[in-house]
């Protein structure tokens, strides 16, 4: 049985050449990113965020949840992907960098399909709960605060209907979660985080060693919440 291969630089750039499909708005976007050194590794991968607006397409998503907004660069490409009428509730802290975000959003078109919540996550999923009850969203993705990780996914958890889908990304946190001496919040986090996905018989789980991690997790239907 052959391994997990070895994605070195070149073969990375040849499957962005093969199966990414770019344009000017997205170039720009992760350009204007790429100018803020500190930040730039808070930037979804173009394939990452493109494998996004491939899973909305395919679950036929309708209502999208995203947690961590950044500069807008996922909220975009879910959103070009939503069926008419769709939107993608997405939240973040940061008025800085979600006016980045708004400013694209509206030169691609989609700025009508996104509601943009501004504060603190935790409470922004609560006040979705009290607004529109659980099972109100399709799908939701998780790309925020690593310390905060568990409590945003029992939120969204409650959020998403039965048969829908959760993609938490950071879940190999840049290979730190293997490595014993790493014991900072964030990869402890996140360790603890993969310790309840595997575990957790709500849902089942595909852990994808792309990008910096990716999880997939589904929601079983007909299964009462904890």
């Amino acid at each position: 049985m052959a391994g997990q291969l070895q994605l070195t630089d070149e073969l990375q750039d040849y499957v962005r050449h093969m199966s990414l499909r770019d344009d000017d708005i997205l170039r720009d976007l992760r350009e204007e990113t790429a100018g803020m050194p500190m930040l730039q590794a808070m930037l979804v991968l173009p394939e990452e965020a493109q494998l996004l607006a491939l899973l909305v397409r395919l679950t036929g998503a309708y209502r999208v949840l995203e947690v961590g907004t950044f500069t807008g660069y996922s909220s975009l490409c879910m959103a070009r992907a939503l069926p008419p009428g769709g939107t993608v509730v997405t939240c973040d802290i940061s008025e800085r960098w979600t006016a980045v975000a708004a400013r694209y959003w509206e030169r691609a078109g989609v700025a009508d399909r996104i509601d943009q919540r501004l504060g603190d996550a935790a409470d922004t999923l609560d006040q979705l709960k009290s607004q529109s009850g659980g099972d109100s969203f399709d799908l939701a993705f998780i790309d925020a605060d690593k310390t905060n990780y568990l409590r945003y996914y029992e939120q969204s958890l409650e959020l998403v209907r039965p048969g829908g889908l959760l993609v938490l990304d950071n879940t190999l946190f840049f290979g730190r979660v293997v490595d014993p001496d790493a014991q900072d919040p964030d990869t402890v986090a996140i360790r603890e985080l993969n310790t309840r996905l595997r575990d957790d018989e709500r849902v089942e789980i595909s852990m994808l060693p792309v990008a910096d991690g990716l999880t997939l997790v589904h929601k079983k239907p007909g299964r009462k919440q904890r």
